[in-house]
């Protein structure tokens, strides 16, 4: 299932039920895949045009008379665009406001370099409260978006458009700010959010054939960092590499350098975008590009073992 259906569907599920939640967009409701709400939730469903930053006010406002807003737009324009709306409106004034990124990182392809944000954690990751949710397939997507409601907080979602292979399967149970040890081995970590979980489950499968073996987290809360999981595993292996689909500056990789720094200093190595803007491409030949292939990422693992 794609992405933008597994929302489309979750939210039809959830409004259904909760009449405080809404939807707001920008003019992406066709491309995002929410249009059919609009059909359904006519006086809940709100399209600002082309007005980011008056779309997340708005949000602002309706939590403020206790409702539950949903924005939903390409990323960087659900992140760098609407940094101070989200920073002063929504976080600042502690409205609850659920933010839904689309098409992160290199997912974006054909739209090329303005749509391809690679820095919209780091930007939002540095807001008080906000809490950062890199979905890894639309099954995970689908269990979380419940949980996200009950959050006491702003929250930020990234999520691609379309299909990506599923990590998880049907008897998966998604927990809230919980990492999940998607692969077990004890030679290497690797430490993985969104899009990158399931390349990195293609690089340990290929690692595990040459004897090496390497354990795969896929970290679904980048904010808050679940250091309890991240740390057992590391201190079993005392190596680790983390990947990501954004600019490893800020990110995960940051992320996970910060807590270790504090509480298991070690060497940490990174696949992820170094410091680069984005560019047009399918996605398999953008990984490349990028040096954040599977073979990317078995080529760091060799050299840091």
């Amino acid at each position: 299932m794609e992405f933008r259906q597994a929302l489309c569907k979750t939210l039809t599920e959830l409004m259904e039920k909760d009449p405080r939640i809404c939807v707001l967009d920008a003019d992406l409701a066709k491309p995002n895949g929410t249009f059919p709400l609009y059909e359904k939730f006519q006086d809940r469903c709100f399209n600002a045009g082309i007005s980011e930053a008056n779309m997340a006010s708005v949000a602002a406002g309706l939590s403020a008379y206790g409702m539950i807003p949903f924005i939903v737009t390409f990323t960087p324009f659900a992140s760098r665009r609407i940094c101070d709306q989200i920073a002063v409106s929504i976080a600042y004034a502690k409205q609850k406001v659920i933010i839904i990124g689309t098409d992160p990182g290199i997912t974006a392809e054909l739209n090329g370099g303005t749509h391809m944000s690679f820095e919209d954690v780091s930007v939002l990751r540095a807001i008080p409260t906000m809490l950062i949710y890199d979905a890894t397939d639309a099954n995970q997507l689908a269990q979380a978006l419940p949980q996200l409601i009950e959050y006491d907080g702003p929250v930020y979602v990234r999520i691609p458009r379309k299909t990506r292979p599923d990590v998880y399967k049907e008897d998966y149970e998604f927990k809230l700010g919980k990492a999940d040890v998607v692969k077990k081995g004890k030679d290497v970590t690797i430490i993985a959010t969104g899009t990158m979980v399931y390349e990195s489950l293609v690089a340990a499968e290929e690692l595990e054939k040459e004897g090496i073996s390497a354990e795969v987290i896929s970290v679904n809360t980048i904010k808050p960092l679940d250091e309890e999981t991240i740390l057992a595993s590391v201190k079993k292996t005392n190596k680790a590499i983390t990947c990501e689909n954004h600019n490893v500056i800020g990110g995960l990789y940051s992320a996970v350098a910060e807590m270790l720094c504090r509480k298991y200093p070690m060497h940490l190595e990174s696949i992820g975008v170094q410091d680069e803007f984005g560019q047009v491409g399918k996605y398999s030949d953008l990984l490349k590009a990028y040096n954040m292939t599977p073979e990317d990422i078995k080529k760091l693992v060799k050299n840091i073992i």
